[in-house]
């Protein structure tokens, strides 16, 4: 059983990034959740809701690869999409081979954006081995 509304995470340590793509993405009917960090997240989050992941590569703390190999780590199957000001080939190929939907670069282009989330969310609802409902879930 899948739910009828996804849920968005983004996890980014620039509050002016998470209030634009928070903006953007509500803009476009998704519910969204904003975390400033790894650890946040991890402690708040409900991985059981179907959605996908926005997640910076460089932040303080925990780095978005390490807070990824964190959530493969415990078999949390939610699609992540990359973010990163900093990044390089090697670093996106990495994160694909590791099953990455997909590895934007900022300024971010917001059309791609919107289409991997598309993506990623069809991929979520598609391949998760299980979901529960928000109402199962209370």
């Amino acid at each position: 059983m899948t739910i009828s509304n996804p849920i968005i995470r983004i996890v980014d340590d620039e509050a002016v990034i998470r209030k634009a793509l928070k903006f953007l993405l509500e803009s476009e009917g998704w519910a969204v959740e904003a975390y400033e960090k790894g650890s946040e997240f991890l402690v708040e989050d409900r991985p059981s809701l179907i959605g996908c992941l926005i997640l910076d590569v460089a932040m303080p703390e925990m780095n978005g690869l390490e807070l990824y190999q964190r959530l493969r780590e415990r078999k949390y199957e939610v699609p992540v999409i990359f973010l990163t000001g900093h990044g390089d080939v090697d670093m996106a190929v990495q994160a694909m081979k590791d099953g990455a939907i997909d590895f934007i670069q900022k300024p971010i282009n917001e059309e791609r954006l919107l289409s991997a989330v598309a993506k990623a969310v069809r991929y979520d609802e598609t391949h998760r081995s299980w979901t529960i409902s928000e109402e199962e879930e209370k």
